[in-house]
């Protein structure tokens, strides 16, 4: 990291920072008011987070993300925007969506971009797994809630549809296939990535059925 990374690290994380614990989360007390709750799985370097989340100031946005750099960030952009509807957990984003987070709270969940973990013997650590799924849709809101992914990575994006079409709780908003790219997701480091190597871009929009 840079020595702008590092000072926003050191100044920022105190303010908007958390780690991932076993201990309820308590979102009003996070961001000083009650809205829907988007939780970013893997915000990466946050510059595509802070777009959506200053596009979208009614809804809180909690990043999960491992890598400090990305952090660090994330952090910046915060400040620079001057967002005040973002905070960041550093950790497992599985283990803060099952011991941090009640049932049928969240108003979306994002997974853009997942590592997809091409070799076969490696697909069991990809996100998108019926477990994983079951535990992600079990946090949105009945009849509303909506777990939205993204991946360059065709395969995986046929994996990924198979998946969250076999579970019985969710529903297709695009019917049987791959959803237009909403105009609300804010092109990612990877997409533009993808772009110039002449990759398609696949986006996976379902959302909870009524309880």
């Amino acid at each position: 990291m840079g020595d702008r990374h590092h000072d926003a690290l050191t100044r920022l994380w105190p303010l908007y920072g958390l780690p991932v614990s076993s201990s309820t989360l308590d979102p009003v007390g996070l961001f000083g008011r009650s809205a829907p709750l988007v939780v970013e799985i893997g915000s990466g370097m946050g510059d595509a987070t802070a777009a959506m989340a200053e596009a979208d100031p009614s809804r809180d946005y909690l990043a999960v993300e491992v890598h400090v750099p990305g952090i660090a960030s994330l952090l910046s952009h915060i400040e620079a925007r001057g967002l005040r509807n973002v905070r960041i957990a550093r950790g497992d984003a599985l283990e803060l969506v099952r011991d941090m987070l009640p049932p049928d709270r969240l108003a979306a969940v994002h997974v853009f971009f997942p590592d997809p973990w091409p070799k076969l013997k490696h697909h069991k650590r990809r996100i998108i797994q019926p477990a994983h799924v079951a535990l992600l849709r079990s946090r949105l809101v009945p009849g509303a809630g909506v777990l939205h992914c993204a991946t360059d990575w065709e395969p995986y994006a046929t994996s990924m549809l198979s998946t969250l079409s076999a579970d019985p709780e969710l529903v297709n908003t695009a019917g049987d296939g791959f959803a237009p790219r909403p105009d609300h997701r804010a092109v990612t480091h990877f997409e533009r990535r993808a772009a110039r190597q002449g990759r398609d871009v696949f986006d996976l929009v379902f959302r909870r059925r009524a309880a």
